[in-house]
């Protein structure tokens, strides 16, 4: 009897689900092979698929941010004008960009000495790789005047007229470009000894005065019996950081006036620490080589482009 009773309960559910289907259209009922649809981007919040954040400035392209822009960096287009004087547009981007950056000041701008102005550059140490100065220029937009970055020697020999290379600039190096003519005549790196040029010659700025301490140099260099050497000792513990000493004191032994002659000057300390992992500086000094400024006192539209004319930094003030 029971199985009567379930017999009939499973063919009361078939019956159920047929009445069902034919309600619902039966055979006329459209077969669905396609799945679950995905909403537009409209419902999903708009935007669009596969969408990538953009860059701040585009290299080759046509959005770039300007720096110094009073809109707090935002987009804007090469052509838009700088910011300050109306009128002055930064041009194509150049693809060291991001890499090299001007202070965005020049001292002494205008003088009536062009070799007391100037402006620094300097390269990102981020940058991955050196960059070649050769063949670049600065420009005046307002005046409308450029100058080529020239070639320097890296270690200057003093007396002698230096071969020139390229300027290459490492991640973490900086540049102060010089608008004049360079005191020992030609531009420069920065080492451990260059102060010593600065007995004879006026720079400006002013160059570090990190020359070896000459009571280190007595010790290293004058010999192993100058312990006994009283005179020479007293005598050298008087001298300065970066002093020549042309005419050593009379009252001082012969050793101690060669040691004076040989080492207590630029190219004397160049021959003794050439060779120092931290001889060579990270600042080279760069002279445009002008007789008058290049730069006005004010208005003035100030660009650092690469070798293919395009914008690698520029301001206005």
């Amino acid at each position: 009897m029971s199985d009567m009773h379930d017999a009939w309960f499973f063919v009361g559910i078939f019956v159920f689900i047929f009445l069902l289907w034919i309600a619902t259209g039966g055979p006329l009922h459209p077969i669905a092979f396609t799945g679950p649809k995905l909403a537009s981007p409209g419902v999903l919040g708009g935007g669009t698929y596969l969408s990538l954040p953009r860059s701040p400035y585009g290299v080759g392209g046509t959005n770039i941010s300007l720096p110094g822009s009073s809109s707090g960096g935002g987009a804007l287009d090469t052509e838009a004008s700088l910011p300050i004087l109306s009128g002055a547009s930064f041009g194509a981007p150049s693809l060291y960009r991001s890499i090299i950056r001007m202070n965005h000041s020049i001292s002494g701008a205008s003088s009536n000495d062009p070799g007391n102005e100037y402006l620094e550059i300097s390269v990102s140490q981020n940058a991955g790789m050196p960059v070649n100065l050769s063949e670049w220029s600065l420009r005046s937009d307002a005046t409308g005047s450029s100058v080529n970055i020239p070639k320097g020697t890296e270690v200057p020999t003093s007396g002698v007229v230096n071969a020139k290379e390229s300027i290459v600039l490492a991640p973490g190096d900086r540049a102060i470009i010089i608008s004049g003519q360079s005191p020992i005549g030609a531009s420069f790196r920065e080492n451990k000894c260059i102060g010593y040029f600065s007995t004879f010659q006026k720079f400006y700025p002013s160059l570090p005065q990190n020359c070896p301490l000459p009571t280190n140099e007595l010790t290293s260099f004058y010999g192993a019996s100058y312990i006994h050497d009283t005179a020479c000792i007293e005598s050298v513990d008087k001298i300065s950081r970066c002093q020549v000493m042309l005419s050593p004191p009379a009252n001082v032994s012969n050793t101690c006036q060669n040691f004076m002659v040989k080492y207590l000057n630029y190219n004397g300390c160049v021959e003794a620490h050439r060779k120092d992992a931290d001889f060579l500086g990270n600042t080279w000094r760069i002279y445009l080589g002008r007789t008058n400024s290049m730069w006005r006192s004010k208005y003035e539209v100030v660009k650092l482009l690469d070798v293919n004319g395009k914008t690698v930094d520029a301001f206005s003030y």
